[in-house]
Order: structure tokens, then C-alpha cells, then sequence
């Protein structure tokens, strides 16, 4: 993209920040006015699809100078939209409705060199997009459907599932991916994969049930074994370089353990004894759920360290959040680190091993969303157009 577009929408976007949520409901209104069927496509609630539109502006706006990733992450993104049903038609009208959207909410700050950049980040936007989901659709379904095998209650607001897809699922360990339940047709949710690809194909996820939490609560508290759930493609950079035998330090908050639980499988699997020291950390002692298997697989690893950490109360000797235990007792220099949890954990954590002497690029973590607008160096947003 030219340094000026990229200017120019970067500009815009600092504009209309303020009035994120009136912008996309107006897009959105725009774009059922113009094609009423397609809101057979969204769910019910509009509130996590706003979300979802600003966090993908977030992320591309991010991504404007870096052409590479920029290019990956529509690939994908128009990928993950093929189980929405979204078609290549779809994405004229889109572009027309966002345009006249931020039009709307530019007010004297709109003139036609503005409308010029956007409409160009627009159609190359969407070229990605649609050149990604035919590519996908040439091996792989829009979804998987996939059978509940395994539930189980490890706390009261927390559920460890196992699903059997009913077609191969294609991931890395680290990865995650969007789960439809039957109770809440059309509203997608992302969870991590808590183990790495085996021969027996099956998938297991760490749910946590959090208040209003549609999604969470159906397949903590309803969600039975031989219940039917949908699939999304997997999603997600958190994976492991296996061109490099540097150190892993991963540290995980709450449910976060589970993508991290499938990178230490996968170097069990590989056999590569690469030296791994795993902070792990929750606000009370039911949030460390995983940390007796966690310890078996220690006993049987002597590559592995595993550091658990309560906010309130001494573990093994330590006590403290998980950031500031991090502080006091890591990292290696030449170690790759991977993070997942809460959002605030993620970047406290982030900033600490930057504090210590880590680079960045040695730092990983699914995206992140902390604002409208440009996102900073630390974090990035998932999300969709639609």
C-alpha cells in the first residue's frame, strides 16, 4: 500500500475512533437495508459482530506498513468467513456500506482523497479475502461438524471438552479455533486447542463459563456427551519454530494453559527434550485446574519446569501474579516465549520480558485488542468485516 493511503486512513480512523459503536451500527443497518437476506447470516445479538468489525480495522490498519502479514491475515480471515456462508458477491456491497459508514462519521474530515485510500485498501482488502477462500475451498469444508466424546467438570465454572470431527481437522498445536453450538445458532466463540494433532483426531478445549457468556455457559453447563457442535478452520500464529532448539518459557492465566498445553505435547511428541519453563497462574487455587497433569508430565520431562502461581496465597514457594513471578524468576535471553490468558495477563507479561532483555519478535501471543484505532507495537485484534 502507498505511504500515503496509509496515511490517509490512519488519519481517518483517528477521527471516527470516538464514534466506533454508531459507525458500525450504521454500517451495518446500511448493509441489511441494501440486502435484507443477508442478516440470515448474523446472529440474533449484533453487539460481538460490531466488536468483530472494529478489532478487523484495528488489525489491518496495524498491518498497513507490513505487507507480508497484512496479506496472511485477510488470507485467512476471508478463509474463517466461508462458514458464515459469505460468498464473493458480498464483498462489493460491503465495501460500498463501510465506505458510506465512514463517510457518515468523518463528517469535514471526509473529501475524496480519503474516500480514494480507503476505496483502494478496500478492493485489495478483498481480493485477498476472496482469493483465500477459494483457495481453501479447494481442500478443505467451510465447517466441521463434530461430535461432544468427552465432557468434564475439573471446577464448577470450568469444562474440560473433547469433540471427534467428523472429517479431518487440519491445525498446529498452539492454534485455535470458532465453536457453534446448537443453543446459540450463528453466534461463533474462539477457544484454543488443548492438545496437539494425534492420530485420534480428537480435539479438546478448556472452556471457562463467564457471566453473559453465551457460548461458555451452553457447553459448560449444557453441553452433554453425544451433543453436535460446528467448527471453524484453525486459526492463529502461536506455533512452534521447529527450525530453532531455542528455550520455551510459556506462561499461561486460567483457562490460557490450554494452547500452551498443546505446544508441550507437541515437543514430547517430537522428542526434542527442548528446555520448557511453564508459568502458570490464576487469581484462586480451582483456576489451576491443569496443574496435577502438568506435574505428571514434569515427572516423566526433566526438560520441563513447572511454575505455578496464585495472586493471593504462596505455591511450592511462590506467591504473586503470575506477570510478577515471571519478573522475579525468568526468562532465559535465547528462549522463544509464548503467552495466553486474560488480556491484561498477556500484556503485563509481554511488558515484563521486554523489561528483562527479550526482543519482540521472540514474543508470541494470539492478537490482543486494546482500543479503535492504531494498536500498539504489543498487540494486535481478531476479527471480520462480517
Amino acid at each position: 500500500m502507498a505511504a500515503q493511503d496509509a496515511e490517509l486512513i490512519r488519519a481517518n480512523l483517528a477521527v471516527v475512533s470516538p464514534k466506533a459503536s454508531e459507525l458500525t451500527s450504521h454500517f451495518y443497518a446500511l448493509l441489511f437495508l441494501r440486502e435484507p437476506a443477508l442478516r440470515d447470516l448474523f446472529p440474533p445479538a449484533m453487539d460481538a459482530q460490531r466488536d468483530r468489525l472494529v478489532q478487523a480495522l484495528v488489525r489491518i490498519v496495524g498491518d498497513l506498513d507490513n505487507a507480508d502479514a497484512l496479506a496472511g491475515y485477510l488470507g485467512r480471515l476471508g478463509r474463517d468467513h466461508r462458514k458464515y456462508d459469505v460468498v464473493s458477491e458480498h464483498y462489493a456491497l460491503v465495501g460500498e456500506c463501510l465506505l458510506a459508514a465512514l463517510a457518515r462519521y468523518s463528517g469535514e474530515a471526509w473529501d475524496q482523497a480519503t474516500a480514494d485510500a480507503w476505496g483502494r485498501a478496500y478492493n485489495a482488502a478483498a481480493a485477498l479475502m476472496t482469493g483465500g477462500a477459494e483457495a481453501d475451498a479447494l481442500v478443505n469444508p467451510p465447517h466441521w461438524n463434530a461430535e461432544i466424546v468427552g465432557h468434564e467438570r475439573p471446577a464448577d465454572d470450568i469444562a474440560v471438552v473433547t469433540v471427534r470431527p467428523e472429517l479431518p481437522f487440519p491445525y498446529r498445536a498452539g492454534q485455535y479455533t470458532t465453536l457453534e453450538t446448537p443453543w446459540w445458532p450463528r453466534v461463533w466463540r474462539p477457544y484454543s486447542i488443548a492438545n496437539a494433532p494425534g492420530d485420534h483426531g480428537l480435539l479438546t478445549f478448556h472452556i471457562r463459563a463467564v457471566p453473559a457468556g453465551w457460548v461458555s455457559n451452553a457447553l459448560v453447563r449444557k453441553a452433554v456427551v453425544g451433543d453436535r457442535i460446528r467448527l471453524g478452520p484453525a486459526m492463529g500464529e502461536m506455533v512452534l519454530d521447529h527450525h530453532t532448539l531455542h528455550p520455551v518459557l510459556c506462561v499461561a492465566g486460567g483457562t490460557g494453559l490450554a494452547p500452551l498445553k498443546a505446544i508441550v505435547e507437541e515437543i514430547v511428541f517430537a522428542g526434542h527434550e527442548r528446555f520448557v519453563d511453564l508459568f502458570y497462574g490464576a487469581s484462586e487455587h480451582s483456576g489451576l485446574y491443569g496443574l496435577d497433569e502438568l506435574l505428571r508430565i514434569s515427572q516423566r520431562s526433566p526438560w520441563l519446569t513447572v511454575r505455578p502461581a496464585l495472586a493471593d496465597m504462596a505455591l511450592a514457594g511462590i506467591s504473586g501474579g503470575v506477570a510478577d513471578v515471571l519478573a522475579e524468576y525468568g526468562p532465559r535471553y535465547d528462549c522463544d516465549a509464548y503467552l495466553s490468558g486474560p488480556p491484561e495477563m498477556v500484556l503485563d507479561s509481554a511488558r515484563v520480558l521486554r523489561r528483562l532483555g527479550l526482543p519482540q519478535a521472540q514474543i508470541h501471543h494470539d492478537p490482543v485488542l486494546t482500543g479503535f484505532g492504531t494498536p500498539p507495537a504489543d498487540a494486535h485484534a481478531v476479527g471480520a468485516f462480517v
